[in-house]
């Protein structure tokens, strides 16, 4: 289901605020995305693949060690699939951050934190036909 325009607005504004205040944050979060290798995702769930035979294999032999250590490996098979990619750290540069748009300029040291969530509060009792003020 699309988002309402309103709530697209709202979900822009988020992000501003996001990558003004939080910065670091969105630094580190964005320096982890790359590209899977799929080399990895392969041994991973052939791994986990090996795990299930593992189990099986421990409920057919009713030893339950057995059973344990294979979804130990099954877990781990399907952590390392799903892992992100590790880069060399040379190979990381700075993560691009997003131009600030002219609304949000100079807002960063005239207002504290709370005042996003006091707009947001507001937004939403006019939503819902509530505006005690």
């Amino acid at each position: 289901m699309p988002l309402s325009e309103q709530e697209q607005r709202l979900l822009e504004e988020m992000e501003r605020s996001l990558y003004n205040n939080d910065s670091d944050f969105v630094t580190t979060m964005s320096s982890r995305r790359g590209r899977p290798s799929y080399t990895m995702v392969v041994l991973g769930i052939v791994a986990a693949l090996i795990g299930v035979a593992v189990i099986v294999a421990g409920v057919a032999f009713r030893m339950p060690l057995i059973g344990v250590a294979g979804f130990i490996v099954l877990l781990a098979g399907a952590l390392f699939a799903i892992a992100p990619p590790r880069r060399r750290l040379g190979s990381l540069g700075p993560a691009p951050v997003p131009p600030r748009s002219s609304t949000s300029r100079g807002r960063a040291g005239g207002r504290g934190r709370g005042s996003m969530m006091d707009r947001l509060n507001e937004r939403w009792d006019k939503r819902q036909g509530g505006d005690d003020n």
